[in-house]
């Protein structure tokens, strides 16, 4: 063995040339060296790109299912084929998302809000997806989420402009301009709910919010979606009832099995229309089914109606005897709301049993009311719109109506579930 040198550096086995790319342990390969302090990530992809195949895909899972139960409701028409499937569940795809078709009979605008539903989740992780492919992931930028928003609502009014064009082709006439603003408005408020929350945009405007803002609008919002649970057990229990009614509108159908499991689950895509409709029924206003038609707790008028299963749990009369409790459930609703409220202050304060101070827990609780109101009144203007001309022209219900009772009964409630509460607890905490 030779010596070694004082000019001749000492060689280990971690030894390696100074040109040599530094390896995995296990040996598979080079490593991509970190980004340094200032230099962008490595691998992300460029907002067209990312934005428009988010948006495609939305566009893709919200329609594949249309076009599926179309395909089955017109399946012993042979109706077109795999060709009129498609476009027929283009059309229901635009009609989700609040297009109106013009067709021989006049406009059809009743959007099913199921599919409203699917096509705003999917549109919500186009945000998330979005976001995350630019590296904007946490990064609390307001102009990145909304970069992220308008780039996902260009690439869906794209398509929904495309949809519309595919359609009118088939006999249905569809304003292109109208499909493509209703697109991009619906697409680009969906994906910056996810983009928000994905680069914690939410988060941050949720801290700098005011605490009573902050309690209201949570406590308006579980006051509002615990009045569509109500409604939602309403309209189910009417629709059970009348079970045997809406077996017999769908055998009457001759479409066969395929055809008739199509038009079950077209009535099933109704049914978030239906919950809202029995949450206004339960308010008060009601809701028409056509033109001068009104079905309220103290009168149902209504004519000659489509052969629909839905329809089978409509009320036969006013309510009366144990039905007039019905009318609790509006203020019980907010009344839960506003105890949730108080229940929440007071494991804020830390020991559970300090009562919350009564300016902040009164001003959230009567916030609550305009927050509910904003959420039913927009629930009812969705759910709503033309079944053709003449008679149908007008289904659902008032939505400012329904807006201004949801507001003052939720307010009333809250302010009463919040007030008892929080005198219970002071009462408790004294005697002890």
């Amino acid at each position: 063995m030779s010596p070694v040198t004082p000019d001749q550096p000492r060689r280990t086995a971690d030894a390696r040339p100074a040109d040599a790319r530094p390896a995995d342990r296990d040996g598979r390969g080079p490593r991509v060296p970190a980004p340094r302090s200032g230099e962008a990530p490595r691998g992300r992809a460029p907002l067209p790109v990312a934005a428009g195949v988010a948006a495609l895909w939305a566009a893709v899972t919200s329609w594949l299912p249309v076009a599926l139960v179309l395909g089955l409701a017109q399946l012993s028409e042979d109706a077109g084929g795999l060709t009129g499937a498609a476009r027929a569940g283009l059309a229901g795809w635009l009609l989700g998302h609040g297009v109106p078709l013009e067709t021989s009979a006049g406009p059809l605008g009743l959007a099913p809000l199921a599919l409203s539903a699917l096509a705003v989740w999917r549109l919500t992780r186009a945000g998330v997806h979005v976001s995350r492919a630019i590296g904007a992931r946490g990064g609390r930028s307001v102009r990145q989420a909304l970069t992220v928003a308008v780039a996902v609502g260009i690439g869906y009014a794209l398509l929904g402009v495309l949809a519309a064009v595919l359609v009118s082709a088939g006999g249905l006439r569809v304003s292109p301009s109208r499909a493509g603003v209703t697109c991009a408005v619906v697409g680009t408020l969906a994906a910056l709910v996810g983009a928000a929350r994905t680069t914690g945009v939410s988060v941050l405007l949720a801290h700098r919010a005011a605490p009573a803002l902050r309690n209201g609008v949570r406590t308006g919002l579980v006051a509002g979606l615990l009045l569509l649970g109500a409604g939602a057990g309403a309209a189910g229990l009417s629709v059970a009832t009348g079970g045997g009614d809406a077996a017999d509108m769908i055998g009457a159908y001759r479409t066969g099995v395929a055809g008739q499991a199509g038009i079950t689950l077209v009535s099933l895509a109704y049914a978030p229309n239906a919950t809202v409709w029995s949450a206004s029924y339960l308010l008060g206003p009601g809701f028409a089914m056509g033109t001068d038609t009104a079905v309220r707790t103290s009168e149902v008028s209504v004519g000659a109606l489509p052969a629909v299963p839905l329809l089978a749990g409509l009320p036969r009369g006013p309510v009366d005897g144990l039905g007039v409790g019905l009318l609790a459930v509006p203020v019980l609703a907010g009344m839960a709301a506003g105890w949730l409220l108080a229940r929440r202050l007071l494991r804020a304060a830390g020991d559970g049993r300090t009562a919350p101070d009564w300016p902040p827990l009164l001003a959230s609780a009567a916030l609550a009311g305009p927050v509910a109101g904003l959420l039913l009144g927009a629930a009812a203007a969705l759910s709503g719109g033309p079944l053709g001309g003449g008679r149908l022209a007008e289904i659902g219900p008032a939505p400012w109506l329904v807006a201004g009772v949801a507001t003052l009964v939720v307010a009333a409630g809250a302010l009463l579930g919040a007030a008892a509460t929080r005198a219970l607890t002071r009462t408790a905490t004294v005697s002890r």
